[in-house]
């Protein structure tokens, strides 16, 4: 009951940061260049030093070599929802333009934009470097199977670009944490004036996090929310099918129990707010993947207090 109060504050506090930022996208106070601009500034300028910051403040070298074998665990779950979306699609029959989407969008999930924030919300600064084991692999299967995809429902041939995977896997988040695991496992301690720097910086992920997605959710729309076929398969994917394999995996294992409770939780996040981008780059269809984007993030502010009440009560 104690996880369950504790998330449930956490996601109060959530909520109330995504309305200013739906409230104040209503207003008007923001241009698509000033969302991409907050976009770059959470991924390219607070998260980096947060990585650095908490990954030597809170762990060890041998905590920290000891983390990234499980690597395995969430790159396997989303293999085998790979595997579980094709047999879905010819089950209730997708349509064919939303196919290589629906397929790309059941297995990935948005981990820095909702699941990190969140995670830091209900359990603390200890969890993102389990966080960025999991975003590790889920970036780098969206940017290669994922978006070969969707580029498949797209008038494009479907090719990926290695240049443009590398870029898009070794972002400025995961160089942070690179960076921050190599000072731990090297024994090197940066100036205190430093740390200090990156701590403010990094201040800034939460708080602009989620003002991005009120004004994401705005710019969808919430009007053009729909149920349909298509919709309710990337729901059961991305909200319960994911989950209960994520159980499953790491129910056994001997990780420890907060890695176990973001892993779980990270597998049932949100639709990636980069799908709806890599539509409309591809001629797929962007609209689909917008709204995927809004019903799942509206979604999942009532699906986390959920998730950790069932977790709270599993012997992790």
């Amino acid at each position: 009951m104690q996880v369950f109060l504790e998330s449930g504050s956490g996601i109060l506090m959530i909520i109330l940061m995504v309305a200013v930022g739906y409230v104040l996208a209503d207003r008007g106070w923001f241009t698509e260049d000033s969302t991409k601009l907050i976009a770059r500034l959470v991924t390219q300028i607070a998260l980096p030093p947060y990585m650095i910051s908490s990954i030597t403040n809170d762990f060890s070298k041998g905590e920290l070599l000891h983390m990234l074998p499980d690597l395995r665990y969430p790159v396997l779950s989303m293999l085998i929802l790979y595997a579980l979306s094709i047999l879905i699609v010819h089950l209730i029959k997708v349509k064919p333009k939303h196919k290589g989407l629906f397929e790309s969008m059941f297995f990935n999930s948005n981990t820095v934009f909702v699941g990190l924030p969140i995670n830091l919300a209900i359990f603390g600064p200890k969890s993102s470097p389990y966080v960025l084991v999991y975003y590790m692999a889920n970036t780098t299967i969206f940017w290669t199977l994922g978006v070969y995809l969707i580029q498949r429902d797209g008038q494009k041939d479907p090719e990926v670009s290695l240049k443009a995977v590398m870029q898009k896997i070794f972002s400025a988040p995961l160089i942070g944490f690179i960076i921050g695991v190599l000072l731990v496992v090297l024994n090197i301690h940066l100036p205190s004036f430093l740390m200090k720097g990156f701590n403010y910086m990094g201040a800034l992920t939460i708080p602009l996090s989620m003002i991005f997605i009120g004004i994401s959710v705005h710019k969808a729309g919430i009007k053009n929310m729909e149920i349909n076929r298509d919709s309710l398969g990337v729901l059961s994917g991305r909200f319960l099918f994911a989950p209960m394999l994520m159980m499953l995996l790491v129910l056994p294992s001997s990780m420890p129990i907060l890695m176990k409770q973001v892993f779980i939780l990270q597998s049932c996040m949100p639709v990636m707010t980069n799908a709806p981008v890599v539509s409309k780059m591809y001629k797929a269809d962007a609209n689909f993947s917008s709204i995927m984007v809004t019903e799942t993030t509206l979604l999942s502010l009532a699906i986390v207090p959920i998730m950790m009440l069932i977790i709270s009560h599993l012997a992790l």
